[in-house]
């Protein structure tokens, strides 16, 4: 691989593929926000929601050429093996006790977590560094959190050689504004973004995907028994992919609409704003 050229002034943007991130791209386009680097870190395309994945190459990666805006794609790629590794293959692989994503303990509280760091945060920032970012001089990030999640914006997460901005916030942005800029750019507003799998998803977004992609939905049943399989062999108590404690074919019943009682306050919404943007 070819040495890069150090850029003194890096600004990128954090990409995710959702809405705040599509906005974001759009504002660039329209000389609202500097950035013209976007970096998508691609948790895997067997992780990531297929409508993401879909949505970015069908209308993210075009506009973007078309406004003459880098989109780049990076993947979690091992060091010292230069294997290519993604979230649902590490912890279904045979042997694997990695529990990586935030698994719901039996009392419905999130367990710890390195998804986000390893396949999300640790990626964009190995690609800065690449490019020359320093602790002397670093890079700009930039994350897409809007003004009704400020609740998530914590500049305390980046690494030495990066700077977290949030430029949504600095424009005084709600997700509805960001899904009005999108549609008045001519685009379709994109799906949420997160893993299928993901455990911070509102009962809401499970039953959704029940009704709409049942196929995903079974695959997610099938992770979270897979999970408590090797639980039983190694004697601990079952995780669960929502907070009611019981199996995702329970806790999400086929037919049945989430009633507004039901649904989530947020409270467990990944805080970084490095997913689901």
């Amino acid at each position: 691989m070819s040495t890069p050229t150090v850029v003194r002034d890096l600004r990128s943007f954090s990409f995710g593929g959702g809405v705040q991130s599509m906005a974001a791209l759009v504002l660039a386009a329209q000389g609202r926000i500097d950035y013209h680097t976007f970096l998508f870190a691609n948790v895997g395309d067997d992780s990531e929601n297929p409508a993401t994945l879909t949505y970015v190459q069908r209308y993210a990666r075009p506009y973007a050429a078309a406004h003459g805006i880098e989109l780049t794609t990076l993947d979690r790629v091992m060091v010292r093996s230069g294997e290519t590794r993604t979230l649902y293959g590490e912890i279904t692989r045979e042997g694997s006790k990695s529990l990586k994503i935030p698994v719901r303990m039996s009392n419905g509280a999130p367990g710890t977590r390195s998804c986000t760091a390893d396949y999300k945060i640790l990626v964009i920032g190995r690609e800065l560094k690449r490019r020359g970012a320093t602790p002397d001089h670093p890079a700009t990030v930039g994350i897409g959190i809007s003004l009704d999640e400020i609740h998530r914006a914590n500049r305390r997460r980046s690494e030495p050689h990066e700077h977290i901005a949030y430029p949504l916030l600095e424009l005084g942005l709600r997700r509805t504004d960001c899904a009005r800029i999108i549609r008045d750019a001519g685009l379709p507003v994109p799906p949420k973004s997160s893993c299928w799998f993901c455990p911070f998803k509102r009962p809401e977004s499970w039953h959704e995907q029940r009704r709409s992609e049942p196929e995903l939905f079974e695959k997610a049943c099938q992770l979270e028994e897979l999970l408590n399989r090797r639980r039983d062999e190694l004697g601990k108590d079952h995780v669960y992919l929502t907070r009611f404690g019981k199996p995702l074919r329970d806790a999400i019943p086929d037919g049945v609409d989430t009633l507004p009682f039901e649904i989530d306050d947020g409270d467990g919404l990944c805080d970084s704003g490095w997913c689901m943007t």
